[in-house]
């Protein structure tokens, strides 16, 4: 028997999409709830059916316009709540600010820890999300945080290969964790980009190659790509050191500016990317492939709503 009472999907404006995917993997339909700003930009939320006694879901990634949506977010969690939800669960599949996750120049807020402590003072039950930037932000919060990793599922098209000439690299030394779970998965070696980043600045400096990358294929792996600097500096190392072909794996495609047509120029022979976040048309490039994490996302909400583990879900493999 289900832990509460029916189960309910609603969504902000940030990736409605998802959400209904989401929905269609759990066999429901998507709440209704009106979204809109009014003309003084003050954002308006109103669930539009019964949620009294419900176990609640809130599908809403801190996307851009990000400090928009995060207001959407709180404002929606603070609408369950009132409308007497059993359980108000934040969906989060990407988490903003996850960068500023501890204090390491003077005089500056850690922006992760006020962002959890803002959606807990909204009145949410528990979080689910997908590959935090840092671990230490789950400590952020005191309610429960069920952190789900798209790692197998972007491992999932070179499995065939069974560790043949391929090497997992992380484009730094804070990315081997990720790295070496992909490389568990796949059997092979894994090389660390080590580099030197100039203060608050995008740019990049690259030095060296740890492990061994000449006369092998590499598939670099980050949890998100921004300007896209970070991953086009390790490539260029990676071809330096005696790399062949090269392919990319990301969790959260940001994706500012001109990142797209850094990476349609980038070489890449293949760039996988996650929709955690929306990825529109305008976006993609030849080279990149999408993968939903709709099914993951709606087995860890079936499992949540009915009391199972969670953790199970990975198991496997």
């Amino acid at each position: 028997m289900p832990a509460f009472d029916e189960l309910k999907v609603f969504t902000g404006k940030a990736h409605p999409k998802l959400a209904q995917d989401i929905c269609s993997y759990l066999g429901i339909g998507l709440g209704v709830c009106e979204v809109f700003k009014f003309k003084n930009d003050n954002t308006f939320v109103r669930v539009r059916e019964n949620i009294r006694g419900r176990d609640v879901f809130l599908v809403q990634p801190i996307a851009a316009p990000v400090n928009d949506n995060i207001m959407e977010l709180l404002i929606m969690i603070d609408a369950a709540k009132r409308a007497s939800a059993e359980r108000i669960t934040a969906v989060i599949p990407y988490y903003a600010y996850g960068r500023s996750d501890k204090k390491d120049q003077p005089r500056v807020p850690i922006t992760a820890r006020l962002v959890a402590n803002l959606i807990e003072v909204a009145g949410a039950d528990r979080v689910l999300t997908v590959d935090f930037h840092a671990g230490q932000i789950q400590g952020f919060f005191n309610i429960p945080v069920d952190e789900l990793t798209a790692i197998p599922m972007l491992s999932r098209p070179f499995a065939s290969r069974n560790g043949d000439n391929l090497v997992v690299a992380a484009t730094d030394t804070g990315g081997t964790r990720r790295a070496r779970d992909t490389a568990n998965i796949l059997n092979t070696p894994i090389a660390i980009a080590e580099k030197q980043r100039v203060a608050n600045a995008d740019s990049i400096m690259e030095s060296i190659i740890i492990g061994e990358v000449s006369d092998r294929d590499a598939l670099v792996v980050d949890d998100e790509i921004s300007t896209g600097g970070t991953m086009v500096s390790t490539m260029n190392v990676l071809r330096e050191f005696g790399a062949n072909d090269i392919y990319c794996a990301v969790t959260h495609g940001v994706l500012c500016g001109d990142a797209p047509a850094i990476m349609a120029e980038s070489g890449a022979k293949e760039f996988f990317v996650t929709d955690t976040l929306p990825i529109p048309e305008c976006k993609r490039t030849d080279a990149m492939r999408v993968m939903s994490v709709a099914p993951l996302l709606g087995e860890a909400i079936h499992r949540i709503h009915n009391g199972l583990s969670v953790g199970a879900l990975f198991d496997e493999v």
